[in-house]
């Protein structure tokens, strides 16, 4: 089995892959979704993950790889332990020196975040390019990945929840709300005018950035939306077209494909040099 976690801010998503007999990844077999905590200890993570993986059956024996995309650097010190002493196993972070197959051609390759590269390269694996990926979570990003599969570069602005709570946090006399689709438009009472204005201002957001980054892509391009409020946002978005929660989780999967492929090729040649080198030796 393929251990997957996809660390962000407030959440952490987990999902459990199969793995076939040549190493590689087979199909998704269950995700749960926990809070990040950066003082979670690696023995609460080691507790909770096995818990998981019991409710699905799991024995923690049968883990054979681990691979982790983390934009909260505090806590990666404390997943490597926890891989390690529960699992045995040193997980792949997705970092600079990482196989992932896709070019960056931003001014600084080695800032952009794990989660950014594993969205362009799960969505230029099952949708092409050009495409961008709005991902509604924290944060909200916009990741653009060209026609031939490069990661260009995007935009990143407050998420929605951010954006509400920095309203809720200046504004002592506004009460916090819900954040969900309003049912009417022009707001007759406080609720009304705060679920309005960070809805609707959000979606507007959303659609103003990418109207723009498409007149320059051109209008093949495709937008796909990802992240914890991808379906709140996306229904009502003029340009996306396509909801992939899993997204992420699959471009952590490929990648973790491609690293081991690369590793069984470099195994191979190294195993082929020691025949050679011992056939050399006995001949001698």
């Amino acid at each position: 089995m393929l251990l997957v976690l996809n660390v962000n801010n407030t959440n952490t998503v987990i999902a459990l892959y199969g793995l076939k007999a040549n190493g590689l990844t087979d199909g998704l077999r269950a995700t749960w979704r926990i809070s990040t905590r950066q003082s979670q200890t690696a023995d609460e993570y080691g507790i909770l993950v096995r818990s998981l993986l019991a409710s699905e059956g799991v024995e923690s024996s049968t883990i054979g790889g681990i691979a982790i995309a983390s934009v909260v650097p505090p806590v990666d010190w404390i997943l490597r332990q926890f891989c390690e002493r529960y699992f045995r196993q040193k997980p792949l972070f997705i970092e600079p020196g990482v196989k992932t197959g896709l070019p960056i051609l931003t001014d600084n390759p080695g800032e952009v975040g794990a989660d950014r590269v594993a969205n362009c390269v799960g969505a230029f694996h099952q949708y092409g390019g050009p495409t961008i990926v709005v991902d509604l979570g924290t944060a909200t990003n916009f990741d653009v990945v060209s026609k031939k599969g490069e990661f260009l570069g995007g935009a990143i602005a407050p998420g929605l929840t951010i954006s509400a709570e920095a309203l809720f946090a200046r504004a002592a006399r506004l009460p916090r709300v819900e954040i969900r689709r309003p049912a009417k438009i022009i707001g007759t009472n406080t609720v009304d005018n705060l679920q309005i204005g960070l809805f609707w201002g959000h979606v507007g957001l959303v659609d103003s950035i990418l109207e723009r980054m498409i007149a320059e892509l051109g209008a093949e391009t495709k937008c796909v939306a990802t992240g914890g409020l991808a379906h709140l946002i996306a229904r009502e978005s003029r340009h996306i077209t396509e909801v992939n929660e899993g997204l992420t989780l699959e471009g952590l999967r490929l990648i973790y494909d491609r690293n081991h492929a690369a590793e069984r090729v470099r195994s191979g040649r190294a195993g082929a040099a020691e025949a050679a080198e011992a056939a050399r030796t006995s001949d001698k």
